[in-house]
């Protein structure tokens, strides 16, 4: 009896107060009433596709709509080609066609929410990975109509964790509050990265944990996340994503 109240005191503490924390500042920020009301135009995070004639790939993500806004981010991915003078964007979304090219602006906000760059390659390095991506991109296995749930998985963010899996070398690593990132079917997932190094165990993408050079620590609870980061030197906070010990972190570091 005494090792389930530590166990209920280590879960309220560790991922259901800092989430409580969340939505409720997720309460008092201004957000439009619905995605008819969103701005979905881009928003300048990006150059223009044509002032750099070098190939290049971005992880990107923003804030999600609604209540699942307080707890979750939308990601996506965005190539271009050498010489080319328009980006490709690829997401999964949960209406019509569930994996999407080019059905937003690349840099387009979500639900009115700026995105930001969570990880970018360019030039021989960009050009080397972009038939990588691509052949990942075709070769996922949730991509039908009626292959989308928005929790535990698979949604959109199962989507972009499928192909960075599939193409470590990129080096990129979704934020903790990517709900969804971590849904593997079954019962009992277990993966291990040798290019990342990394240790990934989950139960249906509800309970499981991660360790390696990419993930740092983390323990997964319900599609919450909460954990170090080495690499950018933070902490991951469910709900709120990743909270950065340097402030010269980007804007992901930066929410809530």
């Amino acid at each position: 009896m005494r090792l389930i109240k530590r166990l209920m005191l280590f879960l309220l503490t560790v991922f259901v107060a800092p989430a409580l924390l969340t939505l409720a500042w997720w309460q008092f920020k201004e957000r439009p009433g619905s995605w008819r009301a969103a701005d979905w135009s881009a928003s300048g995070v990006l150059p223009a596709a044509s002032s750099d004639p070098d190939a290049a790939i971005y992880l990107m993500a923003a804030r999600t709509g609604g209540l699942k806004g307080a707890f979750a981010v939308h990601s996506w991915i965005v190539v271009k080609k050498p010489g080319a003078g328009r980006y490709d964007r690829y997401d999964k979304v949960g209406w019509g066609s569930p994996v999407r090219r080019n059905a937003y602006p690349a840099d387009g906000r979500w639900y009115s929410n700026a995105p930001w760059i969570v990880h970018a390659v360019h030039g021989e390095e960009a050009l080397r990975l972009i038939p990588r991506f691509e052949a990942a991109i075709a070769d996922y296995p949730f991509s039908h109509r009626g292959d989308y749930r928005i929790w535990p998985g698979p949604n959109s963010n199962t989507f972009v964790a499928h192909v960075l899996r599939q193409v470590p070398e990129f080096g990129g690593f979704l934020p903790p509050n990517a709900a969804g990132r971590d849904f593997a079917p079954g019962l009992l997932a277990i993966d291990w990265s040798e290019e990342a190094k990394d240790l990934h165990v989950t139960l249906g993408g509800m309970i499981g944990f991660a360790a390696g050079a990419v993930s740092g620590l983390e323990l997964h609870f319900m599609g919450l996340v909460a954990g170090l980061d080495f690499n950018q030197a933070g902490i991951k906070v469910p709900a709120a994503g990743l909270v950065a010990l340097r402030p010269s972190m980007t804007a992901e570091a930066r929410e809530p």
